[in-house]
């Protein structure tokens, strides 16, 4: 018996490929081309799964393109390059990679913010240009972390992840804002006030931004927000691309109405808005709050284990839209 066809939409750790392979034929761009959509379709005809990153869209026309697509695996806990709607109408479950990158996007969110209020980035570029003659009282004071207020828009678990850093390892007051409120439990445990998105933006020193991408996301943090938080405050965005207007960010920042910003994700990334460019007060990081090597690793392991478990075993892991699951 022919075992079912697959495609790896990007190149991933040759272990993965292995493994898949035990179970698929499997057709693989370990080139890591990005495909305009029309050479996506191309190798996503006839296939039952695929393997794919944030890069790869999947939407009404490439599904009906693809009618043999029975799975999509993401390689990400975000899938807003799912239309989930249009993947439930045609019968085709979509899945995710949630937890395993947990810690780690914790970490990196703390990382970014540190680098953020101490202005790493600024200092570095300073240092390399050879303009460091002489020290002075303010060169490069930035803020504090320690005892300072964190504020978290998105309090999911990469957002308790960060409060529970803050709280307990740098006696942070940790507010947050949520569109529901947490039960009391995890509040304590992350030693965390639920308060209004707009005393967020008045009171804390340091904002983090964790919310998922959706319409309703779209520029949660605009010109009218930027305005409303200290002048002395930081943004850090490890969310997705849009969740923050970057021209509005990008102007605030010049104009010192905030002092700086820490952003791992962008509007319409991998480009960049030129203005973001060109401030210094920001530190910029290409979409890595995943990237350690045990991390992807697991990332990768459970999108191919979503493969495996649907197609083979027919339970899937860590389904997004389960309704597939009942109609069958």
């Amino acid at each position: 018996m022919s075992k079912p066809p697959i495609l790896i939409a990007r190149a991933i750790f040759p272990d993965v490929i292995t493994k898949l392979e035990e179970h698929f034929e499997v057709d693989t761009n370990q080139a890591d081309e990005i495909w305009p959509k029309a050479k996506l379709i191309d190798r996503l005809r006839g296939k039952h799964g695929v393997f794919t990153t944030s890069s790869e869209r999947i939407d009404a026309e490439v599904l009906d393109a693809c009618p043999q697509l029975k799975i999509v695996a993401n390689m990400a806990v975000g899938y807003n390059n799912f239309d989930i709607d249009a993947m439930t109408a045609r019968g085709v479950l979509a899945t995710n990679a949630p937890d395993v990158l947990t810690e780690t996007t914790a970490d990196f969110g703390f990382a970014l913010l540190m680098a953020t209020a101490r202005r790493v980035t600024e200092s570095e570029h300073f240092l390399r240009a050879g303009k460091w003659e002489k020290w002075s009282y303010d060169m490069f004071a930035g803020s504090d972390i320690h005892g300072a207020t964190l504020g978290i828009i998105g309090m999911g678990r990469i957002g308790q992840g960060i409060a529970r850093r803050g709280a307990h390892g740098f006696g942070m007051k940790v507010v947050y804002h949520n569109r529901s409120r947490l039960d009391a439990a995890t509040e304590a445990e992350c030693k965390a006030s639920y308060v209004s998105k707009e005393e967020l933006l008045r009171t804390a020193d340091h904002v983090v931004l964790v919310v998922p991408y959706s319409a309703a996301s779209h520029h949660t943090i605009g010109a009218a927000e930027l305005a409303q938080m200290k002048p002395t405050a930081t943004l850090v965005n490890i969310a997705r691309g849009g969740i923050v207007d970057d021209a509005a960010l990008a102007q605030a920042l010049r104009d010192r109405r905030i002092a700086a910003a820490g952003l791992d994700v962008f509007e319409g990334e991998p480009k960049v808005h030129p203005d973001l460019l060109t401030v210094p007060n920001v530190v910029l990081t290409p979409h890595i709050a995943s990237a350690t090597v045990p991390t992807r690793r697991a990332m990768g392991h459970l999108a191919a284990d979503n493969l495996i478990g649907f197609l083979v075993h027919g339970r899937p892991l860590t389904p997004l839209n389960p309704a597939v699951l009942a109609a069958k």
